[in-house]
């Protein structure tokens, strides 16, 4: 339940237009839904924000679309994120409106009462082509977020002069996203540029000393630069969770 729903039901109440034993029962039975294979946290918005994310993968086609249906029942939109075509398919089917991306893996609906607009930009860099996927799913939570977002693309460490050409972009972000494979040196050299904050997403992108995203995972957590934090490996929406708490200042 969504927290506009949660001022009309105190505003009948002060009204007249519903007692208060009524309105109880409404708010009793909202807190959660019990589907034969999920449990729904209806009230994860008024707590964080923002309703329960769905991640898809490891879900049929079947599961993801039934509890899209009851988070969009209650008037809170969605956002699912690691959608397989079958089940992404599945969802735009059943919700022609949603905005699905296939390079993301994300299906997202807007809900009746938008969140607010977090205050600056979050910025999302890449350090190369190949980290993409990663940070579109980072961009689409973002955007579902209520966040406005900005995109450097393939300014990697390789290649620095392409990164140190938009110093006006990274200074005038509120939040930085800093996307890397490889080496993972990318979150560093920002870090050291910039006074916001600075999330590190290391990637699975790279060759076999890499260790799927081991290699920049560790360069990440070993950063000089003060300030840097990091998110898991490939978790681009864990990144843009943590950035819209801070445009949205909780």
């Amino acid at each position: 339940m969504s927290a506009h729903r949660i001022l009309a039901l105190l505003e009948l109440v002060a009204s007249g237009g519903i007692n208060p034993k009524a309105a109880l029962e409404k708010l009793a039975l909202d807190p959660f839904e019990s589907l034969d294979f999920a449990t729904i946290d209806h009230h994860r918005s008024l707590r964080q924000g923002f309703p329960e994310v769905v991640f898809g993968s490891g879900k049929s086609a079947a599961q993801i679309v039934a509890i899209a249906e009851c988070l969009a029942a209650k008037d809170d939109g969605f956002l699912v994120t690691r959608v397989e075509p079958e089940a992404r398919e599945a969802l735009t089917q059943r919700f022609p409106q949603a905005v699905s991306n296939e390079m993301a893996r994300t299906v997202r609906l807007v809900g009746a009462s938008p969140p607010p607009v977090g205050s600056g930009v979050i910025l999302i860099v890449t350090a190369g082509t190949s980290d993409l996927p990663v940070a579109e799913e980072a961009s689409e939570t973002a955007v579902a977020m209520g966040n406005v977002v900005h995109r450097l693309t393939d300014v990697g460490v390789a290649g620095i002069h392409r990164l140190l050409a938009r110093a006006d972009d990274l200074r005038s972000a509120r939040v930085i996203i800093v996307v890397a494979g490889m080496d993972g040196a990318l979150p560093s050299v920002i870090g050291g540029l910039v006074s916001c904050p600075v999330i590190a997403v290391p990637t699975s992108v790279g060759y076999g000393a890499a260790f799927s995203g081991v290699a920049p995972l560790l360069t990440a957590l070993n950063s000089c630069a003060a300030g840097v934090t990091v998110v898991n490996i490939d978790n681009g929406f864990g990144a843009a969770a943590a950035a819209s708490r801070i445009t949205h200042g909780t």
